[in-house]
């Protein structure tokens, strides 16, 4: 592996494993880690500070995983095998950080970030279908869990591109066990809608 790469991937987990929801939190004077859930994810952002500061942490943590496929994809030309190794540093930044004691976010936003670097077709289909469960469920978890299940099989038919099918299918693995918890809830029946019906 060129040493170019090496410091490349360094550099895209560093900046993944920016805290921007704990971040954001602090600027709003609260610990987002202490608050709601506990999660650094945009939805304990909105839940504990307000929908403004959820939207601007969705936003940042998704260009946590946008921005790093995009770079490599067009300044550095990266193949796909690369771009894909990229994509699940990033996320596993995320999720892992080092500024958090190798804990994070769920890996959601910044996994869907990845995917638009990928493919913007594919990530539609999967907005549409995390869309169509929150909606009809209430549940943010419920939905994000659902997404990541199958977006490495909708990549998979839109794409035909193994090396994306297989990074999509690793972050599917990372955020689902990140959502190891809330599965528990679901089946419990205690989980918190984001909206109520």
């Amino acid at each position: 592996m060129e040493l170019e790469l090496i410091i490349y991937l360094v550099v895209t987990y560093l900046v993944a494993s920016i805290p921007f929801g704990y971040v954001v939190g602090k600027l709003s004077g609260k610990d987002v880690t202490k608050e709601g859930s506990g999660n650094i994810g945009a939805t304990n952002v909105a839940r504990t500070i307000g929908k403004k500061a959820g939207i601007l942490v969705l936003i940042l943590d998704m260009l946590k995983g946008y921005v790093p496929v995009y770079i490599g994809k067009y300044y550095f030309y990266y193949n796909d095998k690369i771009l894909s190794l990229i994509g699940i540093t990033a996320v596993i930044g995320h999720c892992f950080s080092i500024f958090m004691k190798f804990k994070g976010g769920k890996g959601v936003a910044t996994g869907l970030g990845v995917l638009l670097g990928f493919s913007g077709k594919s990530t539609f289909i999967i907005l549409l279908l995390w869309l169509g469960s929150f909606l009809t469920t209430g549940y943010v978890s419920f939905a994000s869990i659902l997404s990541a299940f199958l977006s490495w099989i909708i990549i998979f038919y839109v794409e035909k591109n193994i090396f994306y099918t297989y990074a999509a299918l690793i972050i599917s693995f990372i955020i689902v066990l990140k959502h190891s918890s809330n599965i528990n809830r679901l089946i419990k029946g205690t989980e918190n809608r984001f909206i109520h019906r």
